[in-house]
């Protein structure tokens, strides 16, 4: 889109909820994430100046579990609403204002890129405690009513493993190692004791990080219903350390700090077999995910070198499934 129209559109669309006087200064791309276009502003209404952020469905198709942008967002103005560290949601767009789907939020202050996270010396106080603070947030999305949005998926885990061996075929790919993951899924499937509203992607790199901890939750285009231990086991699958393999918690925590404030805050009592259940289909996903990235590139569908770049690490989900099933036995 011009940017002229666009900036248009987004000035209509911000008076249509912050009054005729609200003006839109300071509009700027930010880095662009892998499924979403991500823009930050300025607007002066009558109560005041606030910074926002804008983001926007990227284009192409969406992986097979995602929500679209406008059920994303009020999936998280509901978390918000409800006093989850997240960011506040201002508007979801609707298809009149011209901007495709999206939906405005507040500006948060913080690091998300997770190889700082678990490097960089002005989070070494904030670090030890972010396992902790993980589990209390976490048992809190879980505490959420999710019959409220009605627009998040059920599955049982065969289900959902079926669903992603269907993905995963859809490639025209074989992987050994898939395979074998696959079948030892397939075979050992948990059976379910609760069900509850899940983020889908609560890991390192989708958590805003100052030096006093985690201050926000983002991302919220994996939620779903299912069991907690999904969770808890993809905040531990290897790829989300970001080097820092010895910590299982993103790379900066261990586990039994994790369940404890889990349990703690209200969680359910929590099996370590099941999440090591889960954290197995957890790296599997991941592999499957970076396999739809690299086919995005090379069909042609979006030419953007990430894209290419997340394809080739599904060789790096296979060396942690080798790892993960062979800690399993």
């Amino acid at each position: 889109m011009e940017s002229g129209l666009f900036r248009r559109r987004l000035g209509a669309a911000c008076r249509k909820h912050f009054g005729a006087e609200a003006k839109v200064s300071d509009l700027r791309p930010l880095t662009a994430g892998a499924s979403a276009a991500t823009w930050r502003f300025d607007l002066a209404a009558g109560d005041g100046s606030k910074r926002i952020i804008l983001q926007l469905f990227a284009g192409g198709s969406q992986f097979f579990s995602a929500l679209d942008k406008r059920t994303q967002g009020l999936v998280q103005k509901q978390a918000s609403e409800a006093g989850i560290l997240t960011p506040e949601v201002l508007f979801v767009l609707e298809e009149s204002d011209g901007l495709g789907e999206g939906f405005a939020t507040a500006f948060v202050a913080g690091e998300t890129l997770g190889h700082r996270i678990v490097r960089d010396d002005r989070f070494d106080v904030a670090r030890p405690a972010m396992a902790r603070q993980c589990g209390t947030i976490l048992a809190a999305i879980h505490a959420l009513d999710f019959e409220e949005p009605g627009r998040l998926t059920d599955l049982e885990p065969s289900g959902m493993v079926e669903q992603l061996y269907g993905a995963h075929r859809s490639f025209g790919e074989d992987l050994p190692v898939f395979e074998l993951a696959f079948q030892y899924l397939a075979q050992n499937v948990p059976q379910i004791e609760s069900r509850v509203f899940l983020h889908g992607d609560f890991r390192n790199g989708n958590l805003f990080v100052d030096e006093t901890g985690i201050v926000a939750a983002l991302d919220w285009e994996m939620a779903h219903i299912g069991d907690p231990h999904e969770d808890l086991a993809w905040l531990c699958v290897n790829s989300w350390r970001f080097g820092a393999i010895d910590k299982p918690v993103g790379g900066f925590g261990n586990r039994e700090d994790l369940y404890e404030a889990y349990e703690s805050a209200g969680g359910s009592p929590v099996d370590p077999e099941m999440v090591r259940y889960w954290e197995v289909f957890g790296a599997l996903k991941w592999g499957v995910i970076c396999q739809w990235f690299g086919e995005q590139f090379v069909s042609g569908e979006v030419r953007e070198l990430e894209r290419a770049a997340i394809g080739r690490r599904t060789s790096e989900t296979e060396i942690d499934l080798l790892d993960l099933l062979e800690e399993i036995g």
